[in-house]
């Protein structure tokens, strides 16, 4: 890539917190649908093409879903408390689920189980800590929707802290190792992304970087076997199960390689939301985390304009990224 293409620093932060913005708006419409019923990918838009029976019907165009809003809450309560305080971002997601805090005209049109149960628990007094289900069922996508904002904290540097603080903040919801292990090694890759480095290499150097911390054997390294085998045979699907949402974000952004896969191409933005929302069913939040990369890679103005002109909510976001730089 050209010198004067390479985004900024500022630019890939922008781009990542719109990247996941725009797409889980560009995804809310296509949700709930199988695959066989997502339009073509030329005409996944904003608006979906005429007969399209698209979801959340009462809800404009452009408006995030409960990934988009979470992710704010996060990012607010990292910039307040100057790092990550599991209780601070408890209470701020239940003032999203409560109050509509960060959800566009403070309307909660969408909340995930496991979600909507550990709030329930922080509501009744149980710390934010130990909020989250531990059963390996109870390992929904919720906690890596909203993670991204983590590489953004004062300590994101330091990959032992980020990796604890990613444990952390997934357990408010998600108290799984499984769904633990997916955040952490989600933020190590989207902080070398920030860095500089290209995604590829980025997600090698973050899987090496977890893998050195935990020995072989290792609960921690099971789990992330689990999540990303290392031979990278798998399909992609959309469903809400953690382990297809990062796994799609890695194909789609193309981290890992796929067999027959074309000649190495730039990442382009459009291309990523759009093959991750044609993968059906939970289409907003497949396309928020890997949008969130993509984002990160190309930067703000690798978005296309029109969807960032179509998303509503722009005055929620403009105060939290100007404290970051």
């Amino acid at each position: 890539m050209p010198t004067d293409l390479i985004p900024s620093s500022t630019d890939r932060i922008r781009g990542g917190i719109y990247g996941l913005l725009v797409a889980d708006a560009l995804g809310v419409p296509y949700e709930f649908h199988d695959a066989s019923e997502i339009p073509p990918l030329h005409a996944i838009e904003m608006t979906p093409p005429p007969g399209f029976h698209r979801a959340h019907g009462g809800v404009p165009t452009g408006t995030w879903s409960d990934d988009g809003a979470q992710a704010l809450v996060l990012l607010e309560s990292l910039i307040r408390c100057r790092g990550l305080a599991v209780d601070d971002l408890g209470y701020g997601l239940l003032a999203w689920l409560d109050q509509g805090r960060y959800a566009v005209d403070s309307r909660v049109f969408d909340v995930g189980i496991q979600t909507n149960q550990a709030l329930s628990r922080i509501r009744s007094g149980q710390p934010a800590a130990t909020a989250g289900a531990t059963d390996a069922r109870a390992n929904g996508n919720g906690s890596l929707m909203r993670v991204l904002p983590l590489i953004f904290g004062p300590h994101a540097a330091d990959d032992a802290q980020l990796i604890k603080d990613a444990f952390a903040q997934s357990a408010v919801t998600h108290g799984h190792l499984r769904s633990q292990v997916a955040c952490a090694v989600y933020c190590l890759w989207a902080r070398r992304i920030l860095d500089g480095a290209a995604v590829d290499r980025a997600w090698q150097d973050a899987r090496e970087a977890f893998e050195n911390r935990y020995a072989a054997g290792s609960p921690e390294r099971a789990e992330l076997d689990v999540l990303v085998p290392a031979d990278g045979q798998w399909a992609d699907r959309g469903t809400g199960y953690v382990v297809d949402s990062l796994r799609a974000a890695l194909t789609l952004t193309g981290a890992i390689a796929r067999p027959g896969s074309p000649a190495e191409q730039p990442l382009d933005y459009e291309t990523v939301v759009r093959r991750a929302i044609a993968l059906g069913d939970d289409t907003d939040t497949t396309a928020c985390i890997a949008g969130g990369i993509a984002g990160l890679v190309v930067g703000e103005d690798g978005i296309p304009q029109r969807w960032r002109d179509a998303l509503r909510g722009r005055d929620l976001v403009e105060p939290l990224l100007a404290t970051l730089g």
